[in-house]
């Protein structure tokens, strides 16, 4: 693990010792159905790790080995993570569970690409005596855990955000651009940002963006300029970074002088130097070594059979699963005002790799220190 790694896990450390302690310290459940009924594997348990895609930065350089990382400390190093990329694949994701349950992991976390699509799997899963954590997204099936962010919050952050840039105009016309269809996490994004924007805008255009890609965004954002003139789009509510990339791309090849402000979500490097630059007017930064930790926390717990009482003290429902144990961590809106108390503070990126040599100035412009 490299030393901003390290640092953003230490950064949550101090919140998080408590519970660790308390879940490793809990008693087994007896009439849990795991593989631990074949014998008490101790710390030598084996984790799966199963996550959706990688375009989106997150996903290899802080939620893998941030829960590598946990899960061996957790196991004093003798623990194990096996880990699958699917590349946004819902059928190779069940072709990974698959070779997961072949392979005999304790226990899997799985971010799932579709999260219907899944519900197969994660019943195989069950059937073989294997506990799953949902990670991110809130999987169907009869899954054991489950830890993400408010989605909805997340939506109602970027809603507020958008309205404060966009002022004091009456019902302005917007765009805008969801996630992936398949993403129950994008029909909450959704679901809280209207919260906010109904009645106080225009939605000119609106999309589910097929996969997230940026590609996509971008012929999106094309055909609504084409079709509302690049005039009349008084803001873009974005999802997420990788799409206010392609939609900011768009709308500068349409020549606009001053884009309008864009939202969006994940805190990727590009898109907090695009909101240095002032092309992005805020990103949704959600701390992934909390949610790691948890999704880590929870996957060692039930290898082990024990209960979770002290991690989750919340529950939410699927379609087929009630009172699923739930953590839902906390969201915060990120603009050029707290670059410094957020993604730097955190260790996420030091001031070096976001102020590089062609974003010194605009680093000075806003403020941004050492």
């Amino acid at each position: 693990m490299n030393t901003r790694m390290r640092r953003a896990a230490v950064a949550v450390a101090a919140t998080t010792m408590a519970v660790s302690l308390a879940a490793c310290g809990s008693a087994k459940e007896s009439g849990d159905k795991t593989s631990t009924e074949s014998g008490d594997k101790g710390d030598g348990v084996k984790i799966g790790l199963l996550l959706p895609e990688n375009v989106t930065a997150r996903y290899e350089k802080f939620d893998k080995p941030i829960i590598e990382k946990k899960v061996s400390e957790l196991t004093n190093g003798k623990g194990e993570v096996v880990y699958a990329n699917a590349k946004q694949d819902a059928t190779l994701q069940a072709q990974q569970v698959d070779t997961m349950i072949t392979n005999k992991v304790d226990a899997l976390i799985v971010d799932a690409v579709d999260a219907k699509a899944i519900e197969n799997s994660v019943k195989k899963a069950k059937d073989a005596g294997i506990p799953v954590v949902a990670f991110d997204r809130l999987a169907e099936g009869p899954i054991d855990a489950y830890t993400s962010f408010d989605n909805e919050e997340v939506g109602r952050v970027q809603g507020t955000a958008l309205l404060e840039a966009l002022g004091s105009a009456s019902k302005p016309t917007i765009v805008m651009m969801n996630g992936s269809i398949t993403d129950p996490n994008a029909a909450l994004f959704k679901k809280g940002a209207k919260s906010v924007l109904d009645g106080k805008v225009t939605y000119g255009k609106e999309y589910d963006t097929k996969e997230w890609k940026p590609e996509n965004a971008n012929a999106n954002m094309e055909g609504a300029i084409t079709a509302l003139g690049k005039d009349k789009i008084a803001g873009v509510y974005s999802a997420n970074d990788g799409m206010a990339g392609g939609i900011i791309q768009a709308l500068k090849s349409a020549g606009l002088s001053k884009l309008p402000p864009v939202t969006g979500q994940d805190a990727e490097l590009a898109g907090v130097q695009r909101i240095v630059t002032g092309e992005q007017f805020m990103s949704v930064y959600k701390p992934y070594p909390q949610e790691g930790v948890v999704a880590a926390e929870m996957a060692v717990a039930l290898a082990k059979g024990e209960k979770l009482d002290a991690i989750a003290t919340s529950k939410v429902d699927n379609a087929g699963t009630k009172g699923i144990p739930t953590v839902l961590v906390p969201v915060v809106s990120l603009t050029k005002d707290n670059i410094t108390d957020t993604v730097i503070k955190d260790g996420i990126y030091t001031f070096d790799e976001i102020c590089s040599a062609k974003y010194k100035a605009a680093c000075d412009a806003a403020g941004l220190k050492k």
